[in-house]
């Protein structure tokens, strides 16, 4: 049998029970002097794998394209792209170049942000449907470049089934994130599906 080191003993009637450790205890004078501490902000670098189809898709967007996977069997295309159709469960690996335009399936009007900040031009998230995707897919962005604030001038110029187009940041400024479109802008005509 190994040998086991002697527990220190537990005094009863004191708490909490380290009290009974050997040591010399501090007073709160000795340790705000005597006791060195320092406050630190560390700076944290990190890097975050998105996976294969999604750093696929965002290094398209850095280079102003967006991107859809096709499924080999049911032949649907989807963007933002995924690994396997969630429909039939096959791999979705042939990539497909999509138009930068789409159509609003739903928006909503908010004065304020996501952290309850108000704001006072309202944004306008949207679900576009990206041209060349099967329906009601799209992703989640903003629609931009309506004149407007209130909700009655809004809801006269944007409408669900409205034509949008991407309104890319410029080169230089893109870093692979969906940010790198600004927002979706209506299309001049302005025509419904």
């Amino acid at each position: 049998m190994a040998h086991l080191p002697k527990r220190s003993p537990v005094v009863q009637g004191t708490a909490p029970p380290y009290r009974a450790l050997r040591g010399n205890p501090l007073s709160d004078a000795e340790f705000r002097t005597g006791v060195l501490t320092t406050a630190w902000t560390p700076t944290l670098e990190y890097a975050w794998d998105a996976g294969e189809a999604i750093s696929e898709f965002l290094d398209g967007l850095r280079q102003g394209k967006i991107l859809g996977v096709r499924c080999r069997r049911c032949g649907r295309v989807v963007t933002p792209p995924r690994a396997f159709c969630e429909l039939d469960f096959k791999p979705m690996d042939e990539w497909v170049e999509l138009a930068s335009t789409g159509t609003v399936n739903t928006f909503s009007i908010c004065y304020v942000t996501w952290d309850m900040k108000p704001l006072r031009r309202p944004q306008l998230p949207a679900v576009i449907e990206i041209d060349g995707t099967n329906p009601r897919g799209g992703f989640l962005h903003l629609v931009g470049g309506v004149p407007g604030r209130s909700v009655e001038e809004i809801r006269r110029r944007v409408r669900v089934g409205m034509r949008v187009q991407a309104v890319w940041k410029p080169r230089a400024q893109r870093e692979g994130a969906i940010t790198d479109i600004r927002y979706f802008a209506p299309v001049a005509s302005g025509r419904s599906r």
